[in-house]
């Protein structure tokens, strides 16, 4: 079984929502951060939300800010990423990653979803915005 395997892209309308599963066949430990990046073709990696397991603290990009929320399940091993209004622009191949033993500043300061240096990566769901 893959470590990370992401789930609930689909295609949807301009103001629409969506919520992405990320299953962990081993849920992270306390002090691992877990987060949500997106690429399209061309375009950088964009890191858009990550959680510190342990106390649940929370880093947003500003593209998504009061749109997006991450969150955790660790009974069923599971992230989340809930989606609202989103926008043509959220059209993404979206990865749910893993940085293990990781420093809970960098975590929910952003300084992993700017620089991408997670150890763990799944293969991504696809979200298309589109009217």
């Amino acid at each position: 079984q893959a470590p990370l395997m992401e789930s609930g892209g689909r295609s949807v309308q301009p103001g629409g929502s969506l919520k992405l599963s990320c299953v962990a066949s081993t849920y992270p430990d306390a002090s691992d951060c877990m987060g949500w990046f997106r690429q399209t073709p061309g375009k950088e990696r964009e890191g858009v939300a990550t959680i510190y397991s342990d106390r649940g603290a929370t880093y947003y990009a500003t593209s998504v800010k009061g749109r997006f929320t991450i969150s955790q399940d660790k009974a069923k091993k599971t992230l989340y990423l809930e989606m609202n209004n989103l926008k043509p622009e959220d059209t993404a191949m979206y990865y749910c990653a893993a940085k293990k033993s990781g420093a809970e500043l960098y975590c929910s300061g952003g300084y992993y979803a700017e620089y991408g240096v997670m150890d763990i990566w799944g293969k991504g769901t696809m979200v298309t915005v589109d009217s």
